[in-house]
């Protein structure tokens, strides 16, 4: 019987779970029917055969299990082992593809950006909207007229908002049903991201262009080369070298008095940014600052400042944001740090020692063709750091083999995309009353789950949605708490970039449900406001890290430097760190750190209750002192 219902879509582990249900029903049930009632009695007495009873027992199992019902079409949904053909656009046509292949600064895609702006028509795919910004006002400056297209975005050139005839988007947010004579995809190697990789792919494979130009490192060649046989495309292979040299240094900095201008010291933490930030001031040099989590603004505010020769400010800390989408005037890089928090192949975070694709990516900003520095350097703080990184760089780039895109049955050289972040606000708004639709989009959100803020946000919003409520300016003004003052401390710096974020969200799903976050407009210019107050933050970021160190408490100065590191999951430690210089902060014996990693109590709500125990403390203090007071008069 097992095998017949193999035939019908039970598995192993489906039959024996409809098994123990039907068992069940079969000697729980005070009333069979009675075609059933003579089928068990005929097989009790050996007049009839076990085989008697599978109609029944299947009528049973799709009860259980109503996708039995439709499992050829599920099948045939999950047979997505030739991703080629959801493309029949650009399977229809013969495509040109050209891959620009070299190291950064090499002027890889200035060439194709040339062509993109000589054809009639085109697009623009790049993995950042500062990219995308870069391209857009390129495009416009040359006299193309170029529409923007990012998740959060849309510019449209023509003042009656008729599209234009090329395009500058997010590599998510490309069109691959319109037709153009030219497309660029910038960053080509990041086809092998494990949650973002689906998007390059997805481009290479269905962009309906008549030339598609491939920007990138030249370990993706060969694997693009395999990839597009399956199209029965062929590659043109078009080879750069860098236009300006740079050298590895035979000797660390090791101190930070030892700085010159046109430094950038390369961090892979916020934490690391803080301090070398502040102790940079300390030595009377002024520094800009760049990492991540910084709105698209603030980094090109920084940049600027940065490359102003007129500025006092000649120092650069940053972590690894500055290896694409600005351009930067960077005599030497340093790395303060070789060691960095990636994610395995389990989607698990864990310390490793950066790879030679990240490295060359990272080294490659030091000397550029347009700037006053037309000769690179690379070195690291640390003395011992520094044959590391000669050997990392000497190391080739690693060719790339497999790509990510979200398949449940794959073949050959794809695989299946890391979708844990999907599951985690699957999981966030589960018990919401939503339609699957639009339960789908809402997971599709990119929101930082490292963000408390964020997250109660991205539930708020859901709520109200699911409330037939439209999210008004209003409403968002109230939950933000809006207008926001210039930050204090690091603190308040980390929860402005928090409220940027929940911003972007409003306006990522504005373009989505226009109907139910319906002030776009007014949402986008409270955030170019708040982006200038974020702004002024990062421009007095030593006074709020002095701020920080200066709390009145133990228990608030530890809830506010921590931040950084509350912020970061516990990192297992990957091949080549154990020589690294572990955190204190960072273990797990800290239950509150472990309660605010697994979501069961939010930063602010620690804070509140650190402070509350030390006003309990300080008051159970002064009534013990005056208990003994009254008990020593008493004597």
């Amino acid at each position: 019987m097992q095998k017949l219902a193999a035939d019908q879509g039970l598995d192993a582990r489906l039959f024996h779970q409809a098994f123990v249900s039907f068992r069940r029903y079969v000697l729980e049930m005070n009333s069979l029917n009675a075609d059933f009632h003579i089928i068990l009695s005929d097989i009790c007495c050996g007049a009839g055969h076990i085989d008697d009873i599978f109609p029944y027992f299947m009528r049973h199992a799709k009860e259980i299990f109503p996708m039995l019902d439709c499992m050829d079409d599920l099948r045939k949904i999950s047979d997505l082992r030739v991703p080629a053909n959801w493309y029949p656009e650009a399977r229809a046509i013969q495509r040109k593809i050209v891959f620009h292949a070299g190291p950064t600064n090499s002027g890889k895609t200035y060439h194709a950006i040339q062509r993109f702006l000589a054809a009639k028509s085109g697009v623009y795919c790049g993995p950042l909207k500062l990219l995308a910004h870069e391209i857009y006002e390129k495009s416009n400056d040359a006299g193309v007229p170029c529409d923007l297209v990012t998740g959060e975005e849309r510019i449209s050139v023509d003042p009656e908002g008729r599209l234009s005839g090329h395009i500058a988007s997010t590599i998510e947010m490309c069109n691959v049903t319109t037709p153009y004579e030219v497309a660029v995809i910038d960053e080509i190697q990041m086809i092998k991201d494990p949650a973002r990789g689906w998007a390059w792919t997805r481009a290479l494979l269905g962009l309906c262009a008549e030339e598609i130009h491939v920007c990138g490192e030249a370990a993706a060649v060969d694997f693009v080369t395999e990839l597009m046989y399956t199209t029965g495309e062929e590659v043109e292979v078009h080879n750069y070298k860098r236009l300006t040299p740079f050298s590895v240094s035979d000797h660390a900095v090791e101190s930070l008095d030892n700085l010159k201008p046109g430094d950038c010291i390369v961090c892979f933490s916020k934490n690391d940014i803080y301090s070398i930030s502040r102790q940079i001031e300390v030595r009377g040099l002024e520094c800009a600052v760049i990492y991540g989590s910084l709105p698209p603004g603030t980094k090109l505010a920084q940049a600027k400042k940065f490359n102003d020769p007129d500025d006092p400010c000649k120092i650069l800390v940053a972590t690894d944001a500055i290896g694409m989408g600005l351009n930067l005037s960077i005599r030497r890089i340093i790395f303060n740090s070789l060691v960095k928090p990636n994610v395995n192949e389990k989607g698990e975070k864990e310390l490793d020692t950066i790879s030679t694709s990240q490295a060359l990516q990272i080294s490659g900003r030091a000397g550029r063709f347009s700037s006053v520095f037309k000769e690179g350097e690379v070195t690291t703080m640390q003395r011992d750091d520094l044959p590391v990184l000669k050997e990392i760089l000497g190391k080739p780039v690693d060719p790339i083999e497999d790509i990510f895109v979200s398949l449940a049955q794959v073949d050959g050289v794809y695989f299946v995309c890391n979708i844990d972040d999907f599951k985690f606000l699957a999981d966030m708004i589960q018990h919401i009353p939503l339609n699957l639709r639009t339960r789908y989009v809402f997971c599709t959100a990119p929101i930082n789950k490292k963000q408390a803020f964020v997250c109660t946000s991205f539930l708020k919003f859901a709520r109200q949605f699911s409330r037939d409520e439209p999210l008004t300016f209003n409403w968002v003004c109230r939950h933000v708490n809006w207008p926001l003052v210039p930050p204090k401390n690091i603190k308040d710096l980390v929860h402005l970039e928090a409220v940027h974020d929940v911003l972007d969200l409003y306006l990522w799903l504005s373009y989505r449900f226009m109907d139910m976050f319906p002030d776009a407009n007014l949402i986008r210019d409270i955030q170019k406001e708040l982006d200038g107050i974020i702004q002024v933050g990062v421009c007095n970021i030593t006074r709020l890290i002095r701020a920080t160190e200066d709390q009145p408490t133990p228990a608030e100065n530890t809830a506010s430097t921590g931040l950084a590191v509350l912020d970061t999951p516990p990192l297992k430690r990957g091949r080549g760190t154990k020589n690294q210089r572990k955190d204190p902060r960072m273990t797990d014996s800290s239950l509150s750190s472990r309660l605010v990693r697994d979501g069961l109590l939010t930063k602010e709500l620690l804070q509140q209750l650190q402070r509350e125990w030390v006003r309990e403390q300080s008051q159970h203090g002064e009534d013990s002192n005056s208990a003994n007071k009254g008990k020593r008069k008493k004597k």
